[in-house]
């Protein structure tokens, strides 16, 4: 259980930092934002650890953190696109 809280506010973070790098207002709730956040982590980790096979580090990750939020941003782009809301 507590994974699963822990993928939630990972995905929340993950969602809210991809908003901001993205210029203007977009029109999507929360829930779409955490989703959105939690598979961009994933595709994150997924990246870090499978094609660069960096697997577990001392410290922070922060490159895996920027992969994360690239692909969240790049999924949120596509949800906006797939809607049509900005």
């Amino acid at each position: 259980m507590g994974q699963i809280i822990g993928t939630i506010i990972f995905g929340a973070v993950i969602g809210i930092l991809a908003r901001l790098v993205l210029p203007g207002k977009q029109q999507m709730g929360m829930i779409i934002t955490v989703l959105l956040g939690i598979a961009g982590a994933l595709i994150g980790y997924w990246v870090w650890e499978g094609l660069l096979d960096k697997g577990n580090t001392n410290g922070i990750d922060w490159i895996r953190w920027i992969i994360s939020i690239a692909a969240a941003a790049v999924l949120s782009l596509g949800y906006a696109a797939v809607t049509g809301k900005k």
